[in-house]
């Protein structure tokens, strides 16, 4: 997977990802401080799929119609470790093998009971 973590993404949790073969972009460590809308145009431009915890971007994708990334998926879940937001998304690609679900073109939003998507707009949709 190629992955764009945010700001507020565990350094554990990128280096464990890395460590699986994904290629991870920490905002950590590429662009500190960015604005929600700078990371959000980032992981549209570099078509990575953008990892939060941050619950503003389904509102600057849905209502304020910016450009989408080419997946999100926003972790609900506080992490009981730093690794832990890793072994989720770990699991979230298994689900993508073993029951053909997609993270490219979706928000997916992860709870501690359940995992919900709902398709990301096109740029068509948006004009």
């Amino acid at each position: 997977m190629r992955l764009l973590a945010n700001e507020n993404f565990p350094l554990a949790s990128i280096h464990r990802l890395r460590e699986t073969g994904h290629d991870v972009v920490a905002i950590s460590e590429r662009m500190p401080g960015a604005t929600d809308i700078e990371v959000l145009s980032y992981a549209a431009q570099d078509h990575r799929i953008l990892v939060t915890f941050d619950r503003d971007y389904g509102e600057l994708i849905f209502r304020r119609k910016r450009p989408a990334p080419l997946g999100l998926v926003y972790l609900r879940v506080p992490p009981s470790s730093p690794r832990q937001p890793a072994e989720i998304l770990l699991s979230l690609e298994k689900l993508t093998v073993d029951q053909g679900w997609r993270l490219e073109g979706q928000f997916t939003v992860v709870n501690r009971l359940d995992v919900r998507q709902r398709p990301l707009p096109t740029a068509k949709e948006h004009a």
